[in-house]
């Protein structure tokens, strides 16, 4: 019987790509392709999806447990909460590790001073054993299914060693393999760390207010939505929420990046994780523990690499038939000098396992993970949430940009630049705005209340409100009867049929009226790109209040950079009207326009910009915007901290609203790539070197081994270089 349902597994000592091969190897053939397997090493756990399958959850474990690994069924209520119970794996990988190593030092001590001959054998057996005991179950299982991998070409390496005589170089090649695996566990480990540290921003306790005005400290996950929260100076915030009480500057850098602390007041929102600067505040939960911001961040980057990125594909494809042909190589080497040449058996055995050794994929094999993970885990603390390996290569090879303009190029919240009037104070005119917009939810209404709020200017109440939908508002304000709205709602009011008053009032001559200068404080906004509101009465126009959509201080600066960075096709798309478009693009630096679109045009646009461009990315701020960044090659989210929406929909999660990220994304995608190339061709080159020096004779075991782990680690470090991106 089906199960329309999905299996989720921790699996302990899942650190390398080597054990999620041994996974596939039993678990393919059970459920009949890879595509319903995921796999998350930052976490070491299983994801299986049995929806339409007929494999029982019993034969998964069973094939689970074929390869030794010790699972048990994931625990979402905390990713990290069975901690404890991966220590002994790693304690005891890191104390067999030494012992192979000292007891080895012990043989070769031994030896070299011809102290008992069973002595040191005795040591070396030993050294071996710890050295093998965790790979052995792995190779005879490699050997049993014909499905050669590292751990049975080492084994094969170090029993071929010992049936030669070389003792010394049997227990070397043990250690330094137990010391490769080892590094390649940590390595995971620190990047599994850096993430998990996320983890320990929320504060163990938070403040509450109880309704009898006392406080009391309580476990974050226990608190309720909508439940008050006293924070103060210097400590951090337990959940998200909104501010109701206290003014104060907030670091919110662990989530959106942002090296510059904002300043928060009543009715600003908060995120989880994020310290409170010198006001004490208060706040009302909107989320409870477990759906936080921070949560949800820490939870999708773990998700993330699960998303292999192709380099990361190739690599595992390759080593998949290059381990194989090795034991072929090796065999040939072995067999055919001896046999056809009359070479000396021992010599050529010798060149052989030096051949298994070398060859050993392990630095190959690890270079990928480790860099895209670091990667991944470096973009999250700067507030760039990249949901797989998959989309952080993608940026470095982009060779065209759409951008959505309201939102994205601007800052998408109106505001009020400008108050003419000629008869009337420019308070009196905002105050009597405010009062006729106090029950408008439109942007521009909201912009005016805001800007009278900002003043401390008091708003008389309106009666008798009645709107004209698409035009403006009447309201009735201290009996008489006012109205405001557009220039086309202007023009519709009966004392403007009289042309000699409309000719002689500077307020109602036309916006682009060279006579009337607009505001320094609009960054230069041109006229073509700002909104005018009028307000009357029923006899005059008593003035107008000038509202522009400000552009992003940084958004010159920010496109000027993906220019430098290569990307030369950078095209605006908005639904705001041409002039309007020409105008902000004016000021951003972007001759590519499409104005006038609906959602759906958006997304003829985008497809069209695909089929001329290899790679292209649609960078928007709201689900507005989802059909477009979905068609897109890459689709970027601006501004997503706190937003469910965009977060799900985009491929990659800008949290804050900084433009300057987007060059940043775009270095950072070409800097992973750069060093998984690096580690790629380092590895290579080391191990095409030492077949050179085999076949000539010139490698030893223990060398050849000593290089293999050394390209091991040079790769690991190379790759947590990212880390510090």
């Amino acid at each position: 019987m089906p199960h329309p349902q999905t299996l989720q597994r921790k699996i302990h000592g899942l650190d390398c790509v080597e054990e999620v091969s041994m996974l596939k190897r039993e678990l393919v053939p059970l459920l009949g392709g890879d595509e319903r397997l995921s796999f998350d090493l930052l976490n070491a756990k299983l994801t299986i999806d049995l929806t339409g399958s007929s494999t029982s959850q019993t034969e998964i474990q069973a094939a689970i447990d074929r390869t030794g690994l010790r699972s048990e069924p994931w625990n979402d209520s905390g990713d990290r909460d069975d901690a404890n119970t991966d220590i002994p794996w790693y304690h005891r990988r890191d104390v067999l590790t030494i012992a192979s190593g000292v007891l080895g030092l012990l043989g070769l001590i031994c030896q070299t001073q011809n102290i008992a001959s069973p002595l040191d054998k005795a040591f070396y057996v030993i050294g071996i054993l710890a050295g093998l005991i965790l790979v052995l179950p792995k190779a005879w299982r490699s050997a049993r299914t014909l499905r050669p991998d590292m751990n049975l070409l080492m084994t094969i390496a170090v029993i071929g060693a010992i049936l030669i005589d070389e003792w010394f170089e049997a227990a070397t090649v043990a250690f330094l393999f137990s010391l490769s695996l080892l590094l390649e566990s940590w390595s995971v480990s620190r990047a599994r760390n850096a993430i998990g540290s996320l983890m320990d921003l929320t504060p163990p306790l938070a403040r509450q207010l109880l309704p009898d005005g006392q406080t009391a400290e309580v476990d974050p996950a226990s608190i309720s939505i909508e439940s008050v929260l006293q924070v103060r100076p210097g400590e951090r915030i337990p959940l998200d929420g909104t501010v109701t009480s206290g003014i104060s500057e907030i670091d919110q850098s662990p989530i959106t990046g942002e090296s510059v602390p904002v300043s928060k007041q009543v009715g600003d929102p908060v995120f989880a994780g994020t310290i409170n600067g010198s006001g004490l505040l208060e706040i009302t939960t909107t989320r409870p523990a477990g759906d936080t911001t921070l949560a949800r961040i820490i939870r999708m980057v773990g998700d993330a690499s699960a998303k292999r990125a192709p380099s990361e594909a190739w690599v595992e494809k390759f080593a998949a038939v290059y381990t194989p042909c090795v034991f072929i190589l090796a065999a040939a080497i072995a067999i055919v000098a001896p046999l056809f040449f009359n070479q000396p058996w021992s010599d050529w055995l010798y060149r052989a396992l030096v051949l298994l050794v070398i060859a050993c994929p392990c630095a190959l094999v690890i270079s990928t993970p480790v860099s895209i993970v670091a990667a991944l885990t470096s973009a999250a603390r700067k507030g760039v949430l990249v949901k797989g390996g998959v989309f952080i290569e993608i940026p470095a090879r982009l060779t065209a940009i759409a951008l959505d303009k309201t939102g994205t190029l601007t800052q998408g919240k109106p505001s009020v630049t400008e108050i003419t009037s000629d008869s009337i104070s420019e308070e009196q005119l905002l105050s009597l705005a405010a009062a006729i917009e106090s029950h408008s939810n439109h942007p521009l209404a909201r912009a005016i209340i805001t800007a009278a709020d900002q003043r401390g200017i008091s708003v008389e109440t309106a009666d008798d409100i009645e709107i004209v939908q698409g035009k403006g508002a009447y309201a009735r304000i201290g009996g008489k009867r006012y109205w405001a709205g557009s220039s086309r709602f202007r023009d519709e009011q009966p004392y403007l049929a009289n042309s000699t008053i409309a000719a002689s009032s500077t307020i109602d001559s036309p916006i682009s009226d060279p006579t009337i200068a607009p505001s320094t404080t609009t960054a230069q906004q041109p006229a073509d790109a700002q909104t005018v509101v009028y307000v009357g009465d029923e006899q005059t126009t008593l003035g107008r209040i000038r509202l522009a959509d400000p552009v992003r201080d940084e958004a010159h600066a920010a496109l000027a950079e993906l220019r430098d960075a290569g990307i030369q096709s950078i095209h605006m798309l908005t639904g705001d009207n041409r002039k309007t478009a020409e105008s902000i693009a004016k000021l951003v630096g972007i001759t590519e326009i499409h104005a006038e679109l609906l959602p759906e045009d958006k997304v003829a646009a985008v497809q069209s910009l695909v089929r001329q461009h290899a790679a292209v990315a649609m960078i928007g701020d709201g689900i507005n915007d989802a059909p477009a960044l979905a068609t897109a090659t890459l689709g970027i989210a601006m501004g997503t901290a706190g937003s469910d929406a965009a977060i799900e929909t985009a491929d990659i999660a800008l949290m804050s609203d900084d433009l300057r990220l987007l060059p940043w994304l775009r270095r950072h995608s070409q800097r992973t790539l750069r060093i998984i190339r690096q580690n790629i061709v380092f590895a290579l080159t080391i191990k095409l070197i030492f077949v050179a020096l085999t076949f000539f004779g010139y490698a030893s075991l223990w060398a050849a081994i000593a290089a293999d782990t050394g390209a091991s680690l040079l790769v690991i470090f190379n790759a947590l270089r990212l880390l510090r991106s």
